[in-house]
């Protein structure tokens, strides 16, 4: 019972989100999309820019579990055809050619976790001029579950960065407005009234026009990334601002001052 009472705030949060099904299945969720992020070189079969020019817009093949009664995958072979009609290229898979799916083969050497040299992957198959396309290739012949899972990284790194800063700034300055006020409070509120009174989405049409075109893609992307967040802290700091507002005057608020605390302490370890 005493330690049901005493428990810290990271205690008490960890059980209510211990308790909630939907948020540890998001958790889990989540964890898994960034071990996926880290280990990608590794969990891609292929580059994100190896090209295979014979499979041009080949569709997804189908792996094949079982050879006979053995638990063996394997993949069919590929007969590129032109449909006469629409001369467009068809694939249709051979089965009397099967390329077994191994694990833990050698490829296109990289670095894993950016420090370790190796060429290995998890999967893949031993013939050269033929390959695994879970999801099939591109217009370029590169192989889309590579690029997607290889893509993740710039994805969840850029977007959590996003979501740091922008809980940063709405933290800082929601409590700073809501514990001083008056005139500073003022400021901040107007500042997000008027940050909030543009349209997202022409608001960010027009600052991705603003950067400059010569700039490669991920120093965009991680740009339009910044600038999102500078605008996406309003909400938070204004929901913040309402509960400091509620509990500046209690009791153990104003304890604290009269201990002679700084308002840094205030702010952040008691407040906050």
């Amino acid at each position: 019972e005493e330690k049901r009472f005493a428990a810290s705030q990271w205690v008490l949060m960890w059980r209510k989100f211990r308790n909630n099904r939907a948020a540890i299945a998001g958790g889990a969720v989540i964890v898994a999309l960034y071990l996926m992020a880290v280990l990608a070189p590794f969990l891609a079969p292929y580059g994100a820019h190896t090209r295979m020019t014979t499979f041009i817009w080949a569709p997804p093949q189908r792996v094949h579990l079982f050879d006979g009664a053995r638990l063996r995958p394997w993949v069919a072979g590929l007969q590129r055809e032109l449909d006469p009609q629409t001369l467009r290229r068809m694939y249709i898979p051979d089965t009397t050619v099967r390329h077994p799916v191994r694990f833990f083969v050698h490829g296109e050497p990289y670095r894993l976790l950016g420090l370790i040299p190796t060429d290995v992957h998890l999967f893949g198959v031993d013939d050269p001029n033929m390959g695994v396309f879970v999801l099939g290739t591109d217009r370029q012949g590169r192989d889309m579950l590579s690029r997607i899972v290889l893509g993740s990284q710039i994805s969840l790194t850029v977007g959590l960065i996003g979501v740091l800063l922008s809980l940063l700034i709405g933290t800082v300055l929601g409590i700073a407005s809501g514990y001083y006020g008056g005139w500073t409070g003022n400021v901040m509120q107007r500042v997000i009234e008027f940050i909030r009174s543009f349209p997202s989405v022409p608001l960010w049409m027009a600052l991705s026009a603003a950067l400059p075109a010569h700039w490669p893609p991920l120093r965009t992307y991680f740009a339009i990334t910044l600038i999102l967040s500078l605008v996406g802290w309003t909400w938070l700091a204004r929901q913040l601002r309402g509960r400091v507002l509620a509990l500046r005057d209690s009791e153990y608020v104003v304890a604290a001052q009269l201990m002679g605390a700084k308002d840094g302490r205030i702010l952040f370890r008691h407040l906050l």
